[in-house]
């Protein structure tokens, strides 16, 4: 236990000093939010309800999509691969290490976004901050086991960049923190559905903590389990 506590607080100080996590996870989605929250607040004032579940969405999905992958990409795709095998460390460690150091992140980022939305554009802060939070950390833990499996499928830079440029737009576009989903054609509408950051933005709203808006989240992270074991199983016969 205490060498994989040792492990974790690596790669929170790995993180911190991360120029590409800097970018991602703190200063992308923080520049958004600025821009975009003033934007929204002035076309659409009724969106001051809902500024802080779309500003957050568009955070975790930067983070998970954009910023996650390439880390493993670096780690389990060169020599540390090696180094874990050599020393008897299970592939996985890493994986667990970087997955709740992200987590740590975009928790932290999220919650700067909540703080500040009420004091520059008077957005709503949540009636039930226990909910809030409970369905924040849903949706970000999904999140990352997508953005794990990306990592662990994608095997170079070049093509993840590709690879996850169609999954976080879609996830911006057609999850409704733009603009409704009633606007979308049909196809783009159920399209949208395919990704978390519908069920998640819809979770995190006043009234929404329900099982039916849950249900797919936990079967897209029950599937990117099972999918990251077996990537990482191949990975060490390799």
């Amino acid at each position: 236990m205490s060498a994989f506590l040792y492990g974790l607080a690596l790669q929170w100080k790995l993180d911190i000093r991360s120029k590409a996590l800097l970018v991602t996870c703190y200063v992308v989605p923080l520049i958004f939010f600025l821009l975009m929250g003033s934007v929204f607040t002035s076309v659409m004032p009724d969106m001051k309800e809902t500024l802080i579940p779309s500003m957050i969405v568009m955070g975790v999905s930067m983070g998970a999509f954009i910023g996650l992958p390439p880390t493993l990409i670096e780690t389990y795709g060169g020599d540390m691969k090696k180094v874990y095998k050599a020393n008897g460390v299970p592939l996985y460690s890493g994986l667990v290490t970087m997955f709740l150091s992200a987590f740590l992140h975009l928790m932290i980022v999220c919650t700067m976004i909540m703080l500040l939305a009420p004091v520059l554009f008077q957005a709503a802060l949540p009636e039930n901050f226990v909910q809030f939070y409970f369905a924040l950390a849903v949706y970000v833990i999904v999140s990352l086991g997508i953005g794990c499996v990306l990592g662990l499928v994608v095997k170079n830079q070049a093509r993840m960049a590709m690879a996850a440029q169609l999954v976080f737009l879609p996830s911006i576009m057609l999850s409704g923190i733009m603009f409704p989903t009633g606007l979308l054609p049909e196809m783009l509408a159920l399209i949208g559905r395919i990704f978390p950051a519908f069920w998640g933005y819809r979770l995190m709203l006043e009234q929404g903590m329900r099982f039916s808006n849950m249900w797919y989240l936990i079967l897209i992270f029950a599937l990117c389990l099972v999918l990251c074991g077996v990537l990482l199983r191949r990975k060490g016969e390799n």
